[in-house]
């Protein structure tokens, strides 16, 4: 997986320092949902049963290689 310095930077807050990259790498090959942002941005969510299956959502860059932010979404819904 790439990253950007933007994720490097978010992963260090306390609120995620819990995500694993296994997740990470699931949503993305395993999305249940994805959205293409006006900048090209790639969203995918995907739940997560080992984090009380809570919806992880990761943006990719347009390239769909290189993780720019990854984070629990409290706002999806499936």
């Amino acid at each position: 997986m790439k990253f950007t310095q933007y994720f490097l930077a978010m992963r260090q807050r306390p609120d995620r320092v819990d995500i694993r990259l296994e997740w990470i790498q699931r949503v993305i090959e395993q999305p249940l949902c994805e959205e293409i942002q006006e900048d090209g941005r790639i969203r995918r969510w995907a739940l997560i049963p080992e984090a009380e299956n809570r919806a992880m959502r990761v943006i990719l860059l347009p390239d769909r290689e290189t993780v720019h932010n990854a984070f629990f979404d409290r706002r999806f819904t499936p």
